[in-house]
């Protein structure tokens, strides 16, 4: 009598037959082509937006034309995004709705492209008729121009400790497209790296959630701290924390992983996570701690403690390949190197950091905005409650232990460097903590929603409820009323679609140049910069401009 074929879990479980493996490896590489599929319609649709207001006929130091401008990309944004919205709706109706998931999948990574896009596109028209970035060679922009240029000719920069992944990014682009010149170089980054902004961390949220509810939980919550002037710091947060904690959730699963994929996957996210210490470190300081529990609460101490340490074993020396010697410097030149940058957020309440007015306030009254509940406004309240909420449902899920754990820990670091600011006149740039701590709480706000759905999917489920209906893929109607899931799907999406075209559009115009002292005098300044031709830029008011632009910001510092 011939053996049956094992099917059904037993074919994926350890030590299977070898004619189980083709079927597995057949699905791992249609999952990487659908990853694959959306990676490309996320980025494609980043940079429709961006190419399109290079067209745009207008000058953007006029607040009619930059109002313009704004509804001209969101009119856009819209248009291509109710486009991809249709295509969902239509694969809904046709051949029994065979194509519904793969439509979802291509709208969810095109919302996410198009929204980054939204703000490049922005930038773009904030910048039209200059060649500077974002402040010229002023400020930061103007540190990070000069080093690039050090390092991409071989000369060390100015600072040992800063992250040189976009220093040399910057110098051999400049290298590659901009004849050398740095600085018109950094105003090409400045637009291409708000634009991979959407892209980049849909895909990360991509490694714990589906397609929509990496949008929605994950993608949304992220746009809180998209940034068009050194759009590489705030990446690097968005992608850490989902990355952070898809490595606890591998780590809780190696205990049963084989080796083979049990050591490429540490060195994976070792790797990833080099790549991003090499863009911006700060992050990890502030999470480190966080992130450490959880590894120890989900470390597999009774299923598997040795392939659990190789499983961290691989990721550290994959990390150190990577990343060993600037982590070396960091160590080093980091107990010496000092901050003494006193900003406006400085003589704030270290408590509050729901709102971060940048470096740069411009004239503000009261502030922190005084609250209704003892000084504490009504967001706040909703993220703490949010933050309970979302603990008390997911406490046994490392998705939300890690972010819950990462917030505590950006929290105290947070308290303990500015405990000390008074007695070591030293600022160690303990305000960033703010986007760390506001991001955490916005996902856990989101996965309340995500919780409470999946916990009335199980109720549904357990009742009969969702149950298919014959001849389609999924539930159209529930006996007890609910809507089907495609009907849940075009919802969500179209809601999405204008949540992030307003946000989006928000985030733009904060970047449209004025006189006021806030960020909007970053391109107000690359409009009054002398070219390196000698000339003005096309808009510079009066045509007049100076070797370092206008410098009337100054007026506003504290």
């Amino acid at each position: 009598m011939r053996p049956v074929p094992p099917s059904g879990p037993a074919a994926h479980a350890p030590g299977a037959p070898e004619s189980a493996g083709p079927a597995p490896r057949r699905a791992l590489r249609s999952r990487a082509g659908l990853l694959l599929l959306e990676a490309a319609v996320a980025f494609a649709a980043a940079l429709a937006l961006p190419l399109l207001a290079r067209g745009f006929k207008l000058n953007p130091l006029n607040r009619i034309a930059q109002v313009s401008g704004l509804a001209a990309i969101q009119l856009r944004f819209a248009l291509i995004g109710l486009l991809f919205v249709a295509a969902v709706l239509l694969a809904m109706r046709l051949r029994g709705g065979r194509h519904f998931d793969l439509a979802t999948r291509i709208a969810a990574a095109a919302v996410a492209g198009l929204a980054s896009g939204f703000v490049a596109a922005g930038a773009v028209v904030a910048l039209l008729g200059t060649p500077w970035p974002m402040f010229g060679l002023n400020g930061d922009s103007g540190r990070i121009v000069e080093w690039a240029h050090a390092v991409a000719n071989g000369q060390p920069s100015g600072s040992p400790v800063y992250p040189p992944m976009p220093l040399y990014t910057l110098g051999y682009y400049a290298e590659w497209f901009r004849g050398g010149n740095t600085a018109y170089a950094f105003k090409d980054l400045q637009i291409l790296g708000a634009a991979a902004f959407g892209p980049l961390v849909y895909l990360a949220w991509r490694m714990l959630l589906s397609p929509l509810r990496a949008l929605a939980f994950g993608v949304v919550p992220a746009f809180a701290l998209i940034d068009a002037y050194k759009p590489y710091s705030q990446t690097v947060l968005a992608l850490l924390i989902p990355v952070l904690v898809a490595m606890v959730v591998a780590l809780r699963r190696s205990g049963t992983e084989g080796w083979r994929p049990l050591l490429l996957k540490g060195a994976g996210f070792g790797a990833l996570l080099g790549v991003l210490f090499l863009t911006y470190s700060g992050w990890f300081l502030w999470s480190a701690a966080g992130v450490l529990f959880a590894a120890l609460l989900y470390f597999p101490w009774r299923t598997g403690r040795v392939k659990g340490a190789a499983f961290m074993g691989a990721a550290l020396a994959a990390f150190l390949v990577v990343a060993g010697r600037y982590l070396m410097v960091m160590l080093k030149e980091g107990q010496t190197t000092k901050d003494y940058n006193f900003r406006f957020d400085n003589f704030t309440d270290p408590a509050y950091y729901l709102m971060w007015r940048t470096d740069m306030p411009g004239k503000v009254g009261d502030w922190p905005p005084p609250g209704e509940f003892g000084g504490v406004g009504l967001f706040a309240l909703v993220t703490f409650v949010c933050l309970g909420a979302a603990i008390w449902l997911g406490l046994r899920k490392p998705l939300v232990v890690t972010i819950a754990a990462m917030f505590i820990s950006a929290w105290v670091m947070r308290m303990y460097i500015a405990s000390h600011m008074y007695e070591t006149q030293t600022v160690q740039l303990y305000t960033r903590t703010n986007n760390q701590l506001l991001y955490c709480g916005l996902i856990l706000c989101a996965l309340v929603a995500h919780l409470v759905s999946l916990k009335l999917a199980e109720r549904r489920t357990a009742t009969g409820a969702g149950a298919p209906v014959p001849g389609s893929t999924s539930p159209v109607r529930s006996a007890v009323g609910f809507p089907g899931r495609e009907g849940a799907v075009i919802g969500t999406l179209c809601a999405l679609l204008l949540l992030l075209g307003t946000v989006s559009s928000s985030m733009s115009d904060r970047y449209m140049p004025a006189q006021d002292g806030t960020y909007r005098i970053l391109p107000w300044v690359s409009h009054t910069i002398r070219k390196q031709d000698g000339k003005c830029p096309k808009f510079a008011p009066k045509h007049e401009c100076s070797k370092d632009g206008d410098q009337s910001w100054l007026s506003y510092i504290r």
